[in-house]
């Protein structure tokens, strides 16, 4: 049985009459990306608060590596990047670097080093010189060098350029190559199609699905069209498909499943192009919110 990084169990924290998280179950193998995405009020801070210790649950508990959560054990195995880093304004990018690297669970210097040039950070200024990007990018060295097993980003990218985003991206590549886990709370869909192995998604408060990127898009349909000469192909009663609609000699249609029983139908016309495109993450986020939000 694989190692938990983080596991939940009917965790629930209610601020009044407000239920912000509601029996979540939840289980982050080690050594895994693990997204987590929802809408504004969809109880992600407030998970990443209870998981940090920051608060504390109205029912339920929640483990890091299998010690509760807030525990100062817990704390020594996370690293930590806000949505909103602020930073000692009166310490430079490479003091705060060491300060970050005294408190914490260790760090690899030389790996740092490679990450403030990687970030193009300039770690000789003072912190109150530094734009909102380049904060995220000192809480993002720290962490990313650091030997904590679990890494909890929250929203990490905010600030960042998208030259900035794909540096990002290769240190949490790294960062799993390494043995670490990641837990990405992120709005940046495409960046957390790009990285992530298996991705929660939360609504008010509840978990509407766990799964992969993969297994996410399988679960939605595929969007098909096809340009023909002659009769157009016959898609009456093929298992699969929906939504067929025709312009002259252009076929587009959905696929829900194997696409073997449409593309023999297909064959038996004179389709001169293909054309089969799966839906991003974004638009199957869309698909799980879009209707109740509208």
């Amino acid at each position: 049985m694989a190692t938990s990084a983080v596991r939940t169990h009917h965790l629930t924290k209610r601020y009044g009459t407000l239920l912000a998280l509601d029996g979540l179950d939840l289980t982050v193998s080690a050594g895994e990306v693990f997204g987590f995405l929802g809408p504004n009020g969809a109880g992600k801070s407030t998970t990443i608060r209870l998981l940090l210790g920051l608060a504390r649950p109205t029912a339920g508990r929640a483990w890091i590596f299998d010690v509760e959560a807030g525990d100062v054990a817990a704390h020594r195995s996370l690293a930590y990047v806000p949505a909103d880093v602020a930073l000692w304004p009166q310490l430079t990018g490479a003091e705060i670097l060491e300060l970050l690297a005294a408190t914490g669970p260790g760090v690899d210097r030389a790996y740092r080093d490679e990450l403030v040039e990687r970030f193009a950070l300039d770690v000789s200024k003072p912190a109150r010189a530094y734009s909102t990007g380049n904060r995220q990018k000192v809480a993002l060295v720290a962490a990313f060098a650091t030997r904590a097993p679990l890494l909890v980003l929250d929203e990490p990218t905010s600030g960042l350029d998208p030259l900035m985003e794909q540096e990002f991206r290769r240190a949490v590549t790294v960062a799993r190559d390494r043995g670490q886990t990641t837990f990405l709370c992120s709005h940046q869909l495409a960046e957390v199609e790009a990285v992530c192995d298996r991705v929660a998604i939360l609504r008010a408060g509840r978990l509407v699905d766990v799964a992969t990127v993969g297994d996410l898009r399988r679960l939605h349909r595929t969007e098909v069209t096809a340009r023909f000469t002659g009769p157009a192909p016959d898609l009456s009663d093929v298992a699969g498909v929906g939504s067929v609609a025709r312009d002259g000699g252009t076929l587009s249609f959905s696929l829900n499943g194997p696409p073997a029983p449409a593309l023999r139908a297909l064959a038996a016309a004179d389709v001169t192009a293909l054309t089969v495109r799966e839906p991003s993450l974004e638009e199957i986020f869309l698909d799980y919110y879009g209707e109740a939000d509208r």
